[in-house]
């Protein structure tokens, strides 16, 4: 399934920007386990969120974009050439991984400024500060690493892939134990980045991130790619897919009979009390909703005029997995 972007008039006066990052046909397998399974897809210029639950693949995609795993099958390709075994590929190339990786006794300054030597710049101590100042790291940047909360070791790993003004940015997980201040100001970096023409890709199992920061989605399950587009089509694809909820009640017979009648329940079925102890079930209902948004705003008007109190509405499957397997059934 692929969905593609809304129509706008300004998006139609202007040509499509070619691509930076491409995949074609890409697999990874690891004996007889499949991590990534025949990937394509095709990135310019602007902000992507790779979204999946934990395990889909996306870290591995990652690693195959950055040149640290060969494909099995396939090619990856940034600014038109190979990423496998090529270490000019990372002059336009920079890389935030999700396990740390950075020595507590240096402190963010010396850690930033070992990076862009490393890119061989001409200027390490001007570049530096900018990747420092781009991360808003100026007041700390001189104590030690070990020092620093994880939402701060997160920012000087992130200057030090910006050091050397890479055409494409890849972040794995990159808002992991920052503060929201710190979450904002990411965001509007990554932002800024985009607006200059560069290609940012970022993995989040977290669904508000993306849609806090990207307008497009790659969506990975399984290791596959289950939808790929404008990511409000996609959430709506998602937000109106059934739904169960368990609900109980002061009188579950007298609200399953109500909600039979309402039109955004495509199911009510009546759980019994079973057993004592841990393994027993409390009993109440199962209701398989047709679309949450109506649901939701239905159960309590229904409860109220019926004179029922709600008890507990506990959704059964808001799991990413349950959200991200809805995607893959509906190809």
């Amino acid at each position: 399934m692929s969905i593609g972007t809304e129509p706008a008039t300004e998006r139609a006066a202007t040509p499509a920007a070619p691509a930076v990052l491409e995949l074609a046909n890409v697999s990874r397998w690891y004996g007889n386990v499949v991590a990534v399974n025949d990937v394509t897809m095709s990135l310019g210029p602007g902000v992507t969120g790779l979204l999946g639950p934990n395990g889909a693949g996306k870290t591995t995609l990652l690693h195959m974009m950055a040149g640290f795993l060969a494909p099995s099958r396939g090619t990856v390709r940034v600014a038109g050439r190979p990423t496998w075994r090529n270490p000019d590929v990372y002059r336009d190339l920079g890389l935030v991984t999700e396990r740390e990786n950075v020595h507590g006794f240096l402190t963010a300054r010396e850690f930033i400024r070992a990076s862009a030597k490393l890119q061989r710049l001409p200027d390490a101590e001007a570049a530096t500060r900018r990747a420092i100042d781009m991360v808003d790291l100026a007041s700390a940047a001189d104590r030690r690493i070990d020092t620093y909360s994880k939402g701060m070791r997160q920012r000087a790993r992130v200057a030090a892939a910006l050091v050397h003004d890479p055409r494409v940015l890849l972040l794995d997980e990159p808002f992991n134990g920052m503060d929201p201040r710190q979450r904002m100001h990411m965001m509007e970096l990554l932002h800024q980045m985009a607006a200059a023409g560069r290609t940012v890709l970022f993995s989040s199992h977290i669904l508000e991130e993306v849609e806090q920061l990207s307008g497009t989605v790659q969506v990975i399950v399984a290791g596959r790619l289950a939808a790929s587009g404008d990511y409000r089509k996609i959430r709506r694809l998602m937000t109106s897919r059934p739904h169960e909820f368990v609900i109980s009640s002061s009188d579950d017979r007298a609200l399953a009979v109500a909600l039979m009648a309402e039109d955004s329940v495509a199911g009510v079925e009546i759980v019994a009390h079973t057993g004592r102890g841990r393994g027993a079930t409390a009993g109440g209902l199962k209701i398989r909703a047709a679309d949450y948004g109506r649901f939701s705003r239905a159960l309590p008007r229904i409860a109220r005029t019926g004179g029922i109190r709600l008890l507990t509405v506990v959704p059964a499957d808001e799991s990413l997995e349950s959200v991200f397997s809805y995607l893959v059934g509906a190809r």
